[in-house]
């Protein structure tokens, strides 16, 4: 099994290149509560709570893959904390109370998801190139994968298991230059092999199953748009085509959920919303939070409860980093739940 002890490396200094990765704030974005472009009812989401401020050290703070634990804690990477800071944030929504559940001196987070193989929860580090293992408690730190696949190093954005706990990975290759060098990579459950499954994508964001497994759903930030990628029962991507163009205007497109029902929940970067379709293109709806609440400019990510149609909402921008809720169409399952 390839898997490695972390060892310290040297202080986060990646805030830079987290801007470009359609994971950070956007100075441009429009003021919160503008009417959606495209048709479909409008879904108010409530405030939760504020779990970060911006970071001097890193000048932002950026909440993403928001992921429920088997005690119902929902866990939430903050992509550019430095070193000792709270990387992944444990939440308990009853209490409405907050604690760090892991740090480090090396990774900048985009996502996290629990394997079902071995149940330990998977980061993706953007600008180390690697996945990285935890305990579910935040312990015994493991590098599951890194290095080059193909002659070219990774950008890994987010993350989706398979069943069996097959890892398949958002590659945003080609973000820093605007060229379609983007991937989608998939690595056995063991860490052991790592194949490119599709490539010349847009840089590649978000990534989830559909409802059934049958294929992937993926953003491709630079060209608003998701595409689907057809896969046989081995995991073989066996036809790709564009699905949905995104309507965004300056945003773009960030990561995705599904939901039970295989609605499609598209965040947005630049923009405090999120945009929902069904498996067949149509727009449903467009998640949006209140007027007023100003300083808030992307909506990265949401969790939808196991079971449950209670989602929570990932919204950052200068005025820090907070939860939102909503009710979402369709009950939460793994592919709505981290990635």
């Amino acid at each position: 099994m390839r898997r490695r002890t972390i060892r310290p490396a040297a202080a986060l200094a990646a805030a830079g290149a987290l801007a470009l990765t359609g994971c950070a704030a956007d100075p441009g974005a429009p003021a919160a509560g503008a009417a959606p472009g495209e048709a479909g009812r409008t879904l108010h989401a409530e405030r939760v709570m504020r779990l970060t401020q911006v970071h001097p050290q890193t000048g932002m703070t950026l909440l993403e893959g928001p992921v429920f634990d088997e005690d119902g804690h929902l866990l939430v990477v903050d992509v550019t904390a430095p070193a000792g800071e709270p990387k992944v944030i444990r939440v308990d929504l009853d209490e409405g109370t907050w604690d760090s559940l892991f740090t480090d001196d090396r990774g900048a987070y985009t996502s996290a998801q629990f394997s079902p193989h071995d149940g330990r929860l998977y980061l993706t580090d953007f600008v180390g190139g690697a996945v990285v293992s935890i305990a579910p408690d935040g312990s015994d730190p493991q590098t599951f994968f890194s290095g080059d696949i193909d002659g070219a190093p990774m950008n890994p954005d987010d993350l989706a298991f398979d069943p069996r706990g097959n890892l398949y990975l958002s590659d945003s290759r080609g973000m820093t230059e605007g060229e379609p060098l983007g991937r989608v990579v998939r690595i056995d459950r063991d860490g052991e092999e790592a194949t490119v499954l599709a490539d010349g994508l847009a840089a590649t964001n978000g990534i989830s199953f559909d409802a059934g497994y049958d294929g992937l759903w993926i953003s491709e930030l630079l060209e608003n748009r998701i595409s689907y990628l057809r896969l046989d029962p081995e995991g073989a991507v066996t036809s790709r085509h564009t699905a949905v163009h995104v309507d965004g205007g300056i945003a773009q497109t960030d990561s995705i959920a599904v939901d039970a029902d295989g609605n499609l929940y598209q965040a947005l970067h630049g923009r405090p919303a999120m945009l929902v379709y069904s498996p067949h293109g149509d727009h449903l709806a467009t998640v949006e939070i209140p007027a007023g609440h100003e300083g808030l400019e992307s909506a990265t990510n949401v969790a939808i409860t196991p079971g449950g149609t209670t989602a929570y909402l990932t919204v950052s921008g200068p005025a820090g980093g907070y939860l939102y809720t909503f009710e979402a169409l369709a009950e939460g399952t793994r592919q709505s739940n981290g990635g």
